[in-house]
């Protein structure tokens, strides 16, 4: 039992707010792209995402995975993001440092996403049993080479207004 939750209902839970942190980060990535920032999606993108995180740490512990080192790295790349967005306002190399760990906080959480698709979908899992197979590395290859290319552009591309410094 987790939170008075059963380990299937509490696993429900944390993808249903996984999944709403894809989608947030998904609209957030674009708006970065258009160099908007959509301040509401954002919120709920870094808040569902660090509610990823959290939750997946509570999760009965058998020792490092590569679910917890996964879980680490998201974690001190959501406190840069955190810092550079709410504590330095995306001043000067705060900016790039928001887009950068921002997107790959969603990344993180995609890449899981895919992970975990080939793992529990009959179909997919079929296609690579070991996860070592063509189908599987050929996804997690178009993920990331999507994420360098539009990430690059978005650090091209977003240039906020920023508050006027005092």
């Amino acid at each position: 039992m987790i939170f008075g939750l059963s380990i299937g209902a509490f696993t429900i839970l944390h993808v249903i707010i996984s999944l709403v942190a894809i989608l947030s980060g998904l609209i957030v990535f674009a708006g970065l792209l258009a160099s908007e920032r959509q301040t509401n999606w954002t919120t709920l993108f870094l808040v569902t995402t660090v509610l990823t995180t959290a939750t997946g740490f509570m999760f009965p512990f058998a020792g490092p995975t590569p679910a917890f080192i996964t879980g680490i790295v998201s974690t001190v790349t959501l406190v840069f993001a955190l810092l550079a967005l709410y504590v330095f306002r995306l001043d000067r190399a705060w900016r790039w440092i928001y887009v950068v760990t921002a997107l790959f906080a969603l990344y993180l959480n995609c890449f899981v996403l895919v992970v975990q698709s080939f793992q529990k979908v009959a179909f997919l899992h079929s296609l690579a049993p070991t996860q070592a197979e063509l189908p599987f590395v050929l996804a997690h290859g178009l993920l990331l080479a999507a994420f360098l290319l539009f990430g690059f552009l978005a650090v091209r591309r977003f240039h906020p207004m920023v508050a006027v410094r005092a």
